[in-house]
């Protein structure tokens, strides 16, 4: 398999003397398979020079299936500048993470309508397939593509492709679900000393992979004032990657902010972390134009095509759990606008009585409240028939890691940190929602 960085920046496109070894053109990677499959990454600016690279070099009519993490603008910027969608007999399948209450094709078309683009989505000449996609093993043609969500304010995917006794792993944007990576009660480095559930299950979705192709936009010192932003710091990244067995590490998504040289110095400070960590993973930082070859190893075994999977469920009634009443009410606003009824409850023995009369299809439940708090009732909670397999998301403004242990122990599905953004908030209850229907 082959795979090429179009772009590597993330954010907004940087060009400029001081981005020119690394690029500035914002999130875009291919990957070709031997059997001439492609498929491209995100579409951000970089999609142009891919775009006119296919155009001009590969054979008529162009074929490529485009996997977008989401649809933020620098992932999506580079669509109406790819050179295919332009000739007559392309055809190109587009996917692209479902639950963003608009259907992929209206968002695309959005960024291309008149006022702010001369040619219209429906003026493109090339077949153009639209595709919802939800968390689980996909087959597109013939080839196996994961999909799993990842952590960010938007419904994100990443994407693991597996075709030729190779892996890829292609995750952006993603943001650390824990403050605290490793459990107190074991040693680190290894996946199931990985505190919160969110983080483990982000290890094993990369674990023994031969390259994955992630965003690591921060530096640690740079993360606190970013928190809740949906990225990832280089720390982060290369610890879990080295718990995961990863082979090769390659960091991308660059903070507009940070030049050649700042890159450069992050590529040192991350090996060094893999080097305190006694692994062999091999970690780059990438840069337009790099190339990478993947060739199927001797002890590398043969991908298991699975079925696809059910979409994540829709709509439902949540029941919230907090004795603030303006987070409620806020909270409230947001989730009805997403298609959910939505009901409140201001104490443990209130939330209680509500889920024995009737039971919600998730419950978001905080952590500290009076007479009762939130793990205790959450111990209750789970010894309720009715309750006993209820996704459940703890909201918490204690981000130590003994009581996020603690609330994973009792079956909480995941945690989201106080404060937080009404969109990473719906986010979350959509991603909970598609593990609890069996999609994980």
């Amino acid at each position: 398999m082959r795979v090429r960085f179009w772009g590597t920046r993330g954010s907004i496109a940087t060009p400029g003397s001081g981005t020119t070894r690394f690029g500035g053109n914002t999130s875009c990677v291919e990957a070709v398979t031997d059997s001439g499959i492609r498929f491209v990454f995100d579409c951000g600016t970089g999609a142009r020079l891919l775009g006119s690279h296919l155009a001009a070099s590969a054979p008529k009519p162009i074929g490529a299936n485009i996997l977008l993490s989401h649809t933020h603008w620098d992932h999506i910027q580079g669509f109406p500048f790819f050179a295919p969608v332009f000739v007559p007999g392309s055809r190109i399948a587009v996917y692209a993470p479902q639950g963003g209450g608009r259907s992929l094709s209206a968002v695309l078309a959005g960024q291309m309508e008149f006022t702010y683009f001369p040619v219209e989505l429906d003026q493109l000449s090339a077949e153009i397939t639209y595709h919802d996609l939800a968390e689980g093993t996909h087959v597109i043609d013939g080839v196996t593509v994961k999909a799993q969500y990842l952590n960010h304010p938007a419904m994100t995917l990443g994407y693991r492709i597996e075709a030729d006794g190779v892996s890829i792993a292609y995750l952006c944007d993603h943001e650390p679900f824990s403050g605290t990576l490793w459990r107190t009660d074991s040693a680190p480095g290894k996946v199931e000393s990985i505190l919160h559930d969110g983080d483990r299950r982000h290890a094993e979705y990369m674990a023994g992979a031969d390259l994955v192709i992630h965003d690591a936009q921060y530096t640690p010192e740079e993360y606190p004032a970013k928190k809740n932003w949906g990225h990832s710091t280089y720390e982060y990244v290369v610890e879990v990657a080295a718990a995961a067995g990863v082979k090769s590490l390659v960091l991308t998504h660059h903070d507009p902010a940070h030049d050649d040289v700042f890159i450069e110095r992050i590529q040192d400070l991350a090996a060094s972390v893999a080097a305190a960590r006694g692994s062999s993973v091999r970690v780059s930082c990438a840069y337009e134009g790099w190339e990478v070859v993947l060739k199927r190893g001797e002890s590398q075994g043969t991908a298991v095509v699975q079925p696809g999977s059910a979409p994540p469920a829709e709509g439902g009634r949540i029941l919230i759990v907090d004795d603030d009443p303006e987070l409620r009410a806020l909270a409230r606003v947001t989730l009805v606008k997403g298609g959910f009824t939505v009901s409140e409850a201001g104490s443990a023995a209130d939330a209680l009585q509500m889920v024995g009369e009737n039971p919600p299809v998730l419950i978001m439940l905080d952590v500290l409240m009076p007479e009762m708090d939130g793990l205790e009732l959450l111990r209750r909670l789970r010894e309720l028939p009715a309750a006993k397999n209820l996704p459940v998301l703890m909201l918490t403004s204690l981000n130590d890691a003994e009581s996020i242990r603690k609330g994973f122990d009792l079956g909480c599905t995941d945690y989201l940190s106080k404060p937080f953004s009404m969109p990473q908030l719906t986010s979350r209850v959509r991603a909970c929602l598609a593990r609890a229907a069996g999609v994980a």
